[in-house]
């Protein structure tokens, strides 16, 4: 199977390993992003199989006037990975700026909603499939996953919800739900701590972007009557820890 794949945020991390092995299997994709030259350099490795489309995902109108100019070969879309996305600090809700849980709920869920529902129509009529990138906070909660866990729950019901609106329209839609996965990630939700990501990792054997590319493609490549409606994946030394519990030092009376 091969046909056209659009993937958001494929600037780095999990997009980008997955803009590179569709394209070694002879996809054409398109990748977005904020950081033009980034999308030139994949363009410049990947050749003409690919197509750099250079907005914030969050800004709606940036979107759509990409789209506008979308080259005749890559318009008909096939595929929608939903990648795009980001956590921003790691302490409890009082300490995280409004501004950060803005930029979240903006992010992983606004922008989301804005290029999903743009495509919608042709991926009706090619019987297509839509991919988001959900994550195990969606189901586990941690302490300093406020908002960011809260929008990847959001994600993953929005799946399910389309998935039930689209019966019957040949649409197949996923949600994957990694756990521990070393990018950027941590790097960016720290803002630039390179320290704490790689002590965050150290000695996990964490999940990398081609393991999250390698199961994308696995689900894109189903037969058409095959809907694969979630998957929760893990590094194998990331388990379930237990519930916090907190004492008082008062003896009530």
């Amino acid at each position: 199977m091969s046909g056209t794949i659009l993937i958001t945020g494929a600037t780095s991390g999990f997009g980008k390993a997955t803009a590179r092995l569709f394209a070694k299997d002879g996809w054409k994709v398109i990748g977005t992003g904020r950081r033009a030259d980034r999308l030139a350099e994949l363009g410049a490795e990947l050749g003409t199989a690919f197509h750099g489309m250079v907005f914030d995902i969050t800004d709606e109108a940036a979107m759509r006037s990409q789209f506008e100019v979308l080259p005749a070969e890559f318009r008909d879309i096939d595929v929608l990975v939903n990648n795009a996305g980001l956590a921003l600090g790691t302490g409890p809700a009082p300490q995280v700026p409004l501004k950060d849980w803005q930029t979240m709920v903006n992010t992983n869920i606004t922008g989301l909603l804005n290029i999903t529902h743009h495509l919608l129509p042709g991926l009706i009529e090619r019987h297509g499939m839509v991919i988001n990138m959900s994550s195990v906070a969606a189901h586990w909660p941690y302490a300093g996953g406020n908002v960011y866990a809260a929008t990847k729950a959001f994600l993953r019901q929005f799946s399910l919800g389309l998935r039930s609106d689209l019966h019957g329209k040949g649409v197949r839609v996923t949600s994957i739900e990694p756990g521990m996965c070393e990018t950027e990630f941590t790097v960016v939700r720290t803002g630039g701590n390179q320290e704490a990501s790689d002590n965050l990792y150290k000695g996990v054997n964490p999940i990398v972007s081609e393991d999250i590319a390698n199961t994308i493609h696995w689900v894109a490549s189903q037969p058409k009557h095959i809907n694969i409606n979630s998957i929760e994946m893990m590094p194998v030394n990331q388990s379930f820890a237990g519930f916090q519990v907190h004492r008082d030092t008062v003896t009530a009376t």
